[in-house]
């Protein structure tokens, strides 16, 4: 009887917390005239003289934040740039970082936020693909922009905060004041009005900038506190790339607009996080599931428990490293849950379940508009019944998670700047003809209960550090190097440790010298991308239609136990890339390495 009791009451709670989110983001339609500055301004007029962020021993009030955004908003009205303009912004983490896109968006410009990583081609792309009008850098991010520039001839003007690989921002921004520009510079912009580009790597290779509207980043913003249960009280820690969605909207936007202090970081430092958790007085954190898994791996620090963090929030996090973290290090709860950038399917794990990124029973289906699809590993695509519709994936059976695309709220696909990216993204003749449904790529199961458990990335893309590696990307760096005849990119599971590293299957000829490969990925590629594992083939291996095959190859990995080829391994600390053998087999089982 008490665990019925306890059933009914863990079933109704949950009810409770499935339309409590629905009645939430009702509201973000697109002919809303809020916008995310309307949300931001808000809070700074309630909380003015409260720190919103506090980053390497400096202190920035709300008033003090809001203050400087005008000013890269008047700056940017004094450069030309109008409603509808794009400006690229690379900096790494800083209270700067929000300050602009606030800034730009109190006039209706665009933010496109460039990862920090990108170099190269990667990076000329992601500057040219959104029409930018000018970029804004600082540090070696300028430097490897005005490179970039030099080299390519691109026109864009570079703005350095630090006056030194372009103009000077910051002598700029003396020259503006700090009041608020008058609302009409963004009259009419309304909730499906673009607010920032959000990159994302996919089957195709190059990045994708996927359009973030009011609407969307208003909806990141809010699963701090759907998720999260940030409240003004809140100080949330945030070591993630803000220009990601977890990090920059959810992690960053999110603590904005409900009134809490932000403890911002560079960048993650395993070895300072329960330091900086401890001095600021973190009481949440963000996080990815790779953040978790590096400090559950680390030594033991003095003050892993003299905390008052309560909860992280965010999604990844693996179900063998969620229990032992939870355990170690004392945070009483964990809220995940599963999105994309650019996607329409979220799922949330209200209760805690360990593992579960999220719960989806089928009576929930048709109100959320999730559904998942058997998927045929080998054809790549959705499993279709004699009647042409896809199948639905039966119980602990994996499918393609996939969402219903409406005309608003949370149902809307924005798609990316590239249509026809946008359109291989949906799959139509789903479950009736003419319907319309997002597809998300990745493979989950679903239990008898509902609950959702991740399975694997489908195709080409994988994810490592956190980051999604394109494989077209990778193919093309390693083809470059002379000696090397064709290039299979796939990523491998290694033991301890999240994602998939990458491994290249590899034809070579004469002239090939492996001593130089390493060096010439790491000036090509982001260090995340950079192959950690080689496979030399006499010969590729290919299906009936001349596709390569990596299904057996992401099987096999990199076991030599399994694998006669020879294998290369890019050992830590070596520099380059050495055959691999059971000494390193051994320490690479047994997560001896630091990858």
């Amino acid at each position: 009887m008490r665990k019925a009791i306890g059933t009914i009451r863990r079933e109704a709670a949950f009810i409770r917390d499935v339309y409590g989110v629905i009645q939430t983001l009702k509201e973000l339609q697109p002919e809303s005239s809020v916008t995310i500055v309307d949300e931001i301004e808000r809070s700074v007029d309630r909380h003015g003289a409260k720190p919103a962020i506090v980053f390497e021993g400096q202190s920035v009030t709300y008033a003090a934040f809001d203050a400087r955004a005008n000013r890269i908003a008047h700056w940017a009205r004094a450069q030309g740039l109008a409603r509808g303009d794009t400006v690229a912004l690379m900096l790494e983490n800083c209270p700067d970082f929000p300050a602009v896109w606030f800034g730009l968006a109190k006039v209706g410009v665009v933010t496109a936020l460039i990862n920090t990583n990108l170099q190269g081609d990667g990076l000329a792309h992601c500057i040219a693909i959104v029409d930018s009008k000018a970029i804004i850098a600082a540090g070696d991010q300028a430097a490897r922009l005005a490179g970039l520039l030099a080299e390519t001839g691109m026109a864009q003007p570079l703005w350095d905060f630090d006056g030194k690989h372009g103009a000077d921002l910051t002598a700029a921004l003396a020259h503006q004041p700090d009041t608020r520009p008058a609302a009409k510079h963004r009259a009419n912009i309304t909730g499906g009005d673009g607010a920032l580009f959000i990159y994302t790597s996919g089957t195709t290779g190059l990045p994708k900038a996927a359009r973030i509207t009011h609407n969307r980043l208003r909806g990141m913003a809010r699963y701090a506190r759907i998720l999260g249960k940030v409240t003004e009280h809140d100080r949330v820690y945030n070591t993630l790339p803000l220009y990601h969605s977890t990090g920059g909207g959810m992690g960053t936007a999110g603590p904005l607009i409900y009134g809490a202090t932000i403890i911002m970081r560079r960048k993650l430092s395993v070895s300072a996080f329960w330091d900086d958790a401890a001095e600021h007085g973190a009481t949440r954190f963000v996080y990815i599931g790779e953040l978790c898994r590096y400090l559950l791996n680390a030594a033991p620090h003095p003050k892993e428990r003299a905390h008052g963090l309560v909860a992280g929030f965010g999604n990844g996090l693996r179900g063998e490293v969620w229990q032992p973290f939870v355990e170690r290090f004392g945070v009483r709860q964990m809220c995940e849950f599963y999105g994309s950038t650019e996607g329409n399917v979220s799922l949330v794990n209200f209760d805690g379940t360990v593992g579960a990124i999220g719960r989806l029973p089928t009576w929930l289906e048709g109100k959320m508009g999730v559904s998942f699809v058997k998927f045929d590993i080998e054809a790549e695509a959705p499993v279709r019944g004699a009647d042409g519709f896809c199948l639905k994936a039966g119980v602990d059976e994996p499918g393609e998670a996939i969402g219903r695309i409406g005309t608003g709220g949370a149902a809307a696909f924005e798609g990316y700047h590239d249509k026809a990216a946008t359109e291989k993204k949906i799959l139509t003749d789903v479950f009736e003809k003419g319907d319309r449904w997002f597809r998300t790529g990745d493979l989950m199961r679903r239990d008898k209960a509902g609950y959702v458990y991740f399975v694997d990335r489908i195709g080409d893309t994988f994810r490592w550090k956190g980051e999604n590696v394109a494989t077209n990307d990778v193919c093309d760096a390693v083809c470059k190097y002379p000696g090397v005849e064709l290039a299979n990119v796939y990523g491998v599971a290694v033991p301890g440790t999240d994602g998939r590293a990458g491994m290249v299957a590899m034809t070579i000829a004469g002239g090939f010298d492996m001593a130089g490969l390493a060096a010439h990925l790491k000036a090509h590629l982001p260090s995340y991308a950079v192959p950690l594992f080689l496979r030399i083939q006499a010969e590729a291996e290919t299906t009936g239609t001349m596709k390569l095959r990596k299904v057996e190859l992401v099987k096999e990995g990199f076991d030599i136990a399994q694998v006669s080829d020879p294998i290369w391994f890019l050992e830590p600390g070596n520099g380059t890339y050495v055959p691999l053998g059971p000494e390193q087999m051994e320490r690479l089982r047994a997560g001896g390495y630091r990858l």
